[in-house]
């Protein structure tokens, strides 16, 4: 082993296999490198097929200092191209990955051409990472990358039980207005509702796979040396300190990470993105020759799936609106059909003013100056996406942490709207005039431009983010051998 090789501290990265988790990962993965470490970054086999076709085979090859590995997800073989079952998989990775990864961490370590492994840094509901960084005696810290806010909501999951909240005892509470009852009762969460927690507490069997599996993830995470959320302290103050309540020890709030992401001027990794669909680039041209402002920026992240009624609302309530739209619609949205099941008379409605892509590069798409508005599902790494560049939002929140993302958008940090989950077209196409044309709008446009200065000052050099960042590394993830200040 050459003599720098062994001085680098060895960083190993697991995200959970979901697009949601493996950006943010990827994200930090590329800043622990900028910073002197080498990286393993652990994908499951599905998913390194997945990236293997969206962006060749070299991506994997990596650098002699960032390399790819994989491990079994305990689930059936599959070439889908599309996001798996997530309580299949996130039953699957509980109880069948614990072993594949220790071998790998052993296998690392045995290594003569990779420095030994000095720290994991796991997703918080891959709590194996947890487990096998203290059976084999690695420093681990457990990287949230969902919202603080949603984060509270889990680690309340069985309080919900104790109060005989749940299991609700039928159906009907979806429809019989329970949902709306005001929460007033969960430290760091104010101006709540039944509907604002995270979506798994709507259940009428607490064994029910996601809400067990993300009710006890959360609590373990607890049982860590550190967690890392990707958020700053004033965009989440209330709910990060209730968090500081019940864990003690380090917390380390080091985002948005996407802006951190712009001091790494010399990197190699800069322009690095683990997307696990093929990015169709040809939209920034299409937003080039659009006015400031004046585009409708439509997607439903990696995972949504809706009707073949719904995406005919979205589709001609956006058609109506009249405004110039882009609008990501993956292959597999509606069940495998896509775009392909919209009639042609939608097509010629919205010719020259619409433009519809399976996939594309998000955080520059709402960079672009020509993009006013974003409807969105609400997943975290969106959200905060659309802060860094001062995007408002029009909210459709699907399932997970997204009705409470949606709730703080929309109230707490004022950037946005919420659409009827039984989305119709009317009311979609009026709620886009008004946050591209109202007062609303205006406003809701002027806090996202707010906060993204906060976001963009948090993220500076010597800065609380930055320097959280800074504080990881040397607090806990052991480095040995950190490079000097890249300014």
């Amino acid at each position: 082993m050459g003599s720098v090789g062994a001085r680098k501290p060895h960083a190993v990265c697991v995200p959970y296999p979901a697009q949601g988790h493996v950006t943010p990962m990827m994200q930090l993965a590329k800043l622990l490198h900028w910073r002197g470490f080498h990286i393993t970054f652990v994908s499951t086999e599905f998913n390194h097929m997945r990236l293997i076709r969206s962006k060749g085979p070299d991506y994997v090859k990596g650098l002699p200092d960032f390399q790819f590995e994989t491990i079994p997800d305990g689930l059936p073989p599959s070439d889908r191209d599309a996001t798996q079952d997530v309580s299949a998989l996130s039953d699957s990775t509980r109880k069948n990955c614990l072993a594949p990864f220790t071998e790998l961490l052993l296998k690392l370590n045995s290594s003569s051409g990779v420095p030994p492994v000095s720290c994991i840094v796991s997703d918080g509901i891959m709590g194996f990472g947890r487990r096998a960084g203290k059976e084999l005696g690695i420093p681990e810290v457990q990287f949230w990358t969902a919202s603080a806010c949603s984060f509270i909501g889990y680690l309340h999951f069985s309080e919900l039980i104790n109060r005989g909240i749940v299991p609700f005892k039928d159906e009907s509470f979806m429809h019989d207005g329970t949902l709306d009852t005001p929460i007033n009762w969960i430290p760091g969460m104010k101006n709540i509702r039944l509907k604002d927690l995270p979506s798994f507490m709507r259940t009428t069997d607490t064994t029910e796979i996601m809400f067990d599996f993300l009710g006890s993830e959360a609590q373990s995470c607890l049982d860590s040396s550190a967690i890392i959320i990707n958020t700053f302290d004033e965009f989440d103050n209330e709910a990060l300190e209730a968090i500081s309540a019940k864990f003690p020890r380090s917390i380390y709030t080091i985002g948005p990470i996407p802006l951190l992401g712009r001091h790494m001027l010399d990197s190699p990794l800069k322009s690095l993105s683990a997307s696990l669909w093929k990015e169709d680039p040809k939209c920034l041209q299409w937003l080039d020759r659009r006015e400031p402002n004046s585009v409708v920026y439509v997607n439903y992240g990696s995972i949504t799936v809706m009707t073949e009624q719904h995406l005919k609302e979205f589709a001609w309530g956006l058609a109506s609106s009249k405004q110039p739209f882009l609008w990501i619609v993956r292959p597999d949205v509606v069940m495998g059909a896509g775009s392909a099941m919209l009639p042609e008379e939608f097509f010629v409605e919205i010719k020259d003013r619409g433009l519809i892509l399976s996939w594309c590069p998000q955080e520059q798409v709402l960079a672009h100056p020509s993009v006013g508005v974003f409807l969105t599902h609400c997943g975290w790494n969106s959200t905060l996406e659309s802060v860094c560049s001062g995007v408002p939002v029009i909210c459709w929140p699907f399932f997970a942490d997204q009705q409470t993302n949606c709730r703080y958008a929309c109230t707490t940090w004022g950037i946005g709207m919420e659409v009827n989950h039984d989305v119709k077209r009317d009311e979609l196409a009026a709620l886009v005039r008004e946050m591209m044309e109202g007062d609303k709008g205006k406003a809701a446009r002027h806090k996202a431009i707010e906060w993204k200065k906060k976001a963009e000052e948090v993220t500076d050099i010597g800065a609380s983010s930055y320097k959280n960042f800074e504080r990881l590394i040397k607090e806990a993830l052991h480095g040995v051998h950190i490079m000097g200040d890249k300014q």
